[in-house]
């Protein structure tokens, strides 16, 4: 199994370094799985994660409190506002209201974590 675990691991790194450049896509979430697959398959990867000096903090955070920076919050929240108003000048109706709805959905659960 840890062949698969460090290829999913690599695959979620992968997903979160795009993320870290797409304002629709998130970063923290793919590298709290990439933590997870790397704890099975190669602790020190998830080291590095976790020693990273930008995300690391983040994914602490969340592993140790299951807290959310009020920097972090704003930057997603507003990161899907910028996603939902790009919808809606692309893509038009009715696809802007999924976008809304996720912004919404994802907003308000994000928004009312522990900081």
């Amino acid at each position: 199994m840890r062949p698969v675990y460090k290829a999913l691991g690599l695959f979620a790194v992968g997903l979160g370094v795009i993320g870290a450049f797409l304002p629709i896509m998130p970063t923290v979430p793919f590298l709290l799985l990439a933590v997870y697959f790397f704890a099975r398959s190669n602790p020190e990867w998830e080291q590095k994660i976790l020693d990273h000096p930008t995300w690391g903090p983040q994914v602490l955070d969340w592993r140790e409190r299951r807290a959310i920076s009020r920097r972090a919050k704003t930057m997603a929240i507003g990161a899907m506002t910028t996603g939902a108003v790009v919808t809606y000048f692309t893509l038009g109706h009715p696809w802007y209201w999924i976008s809304i709805a996720i912004l919404v959905i994802a907003g308000s659960w994000i928004a009312t974590r522990n900081e």
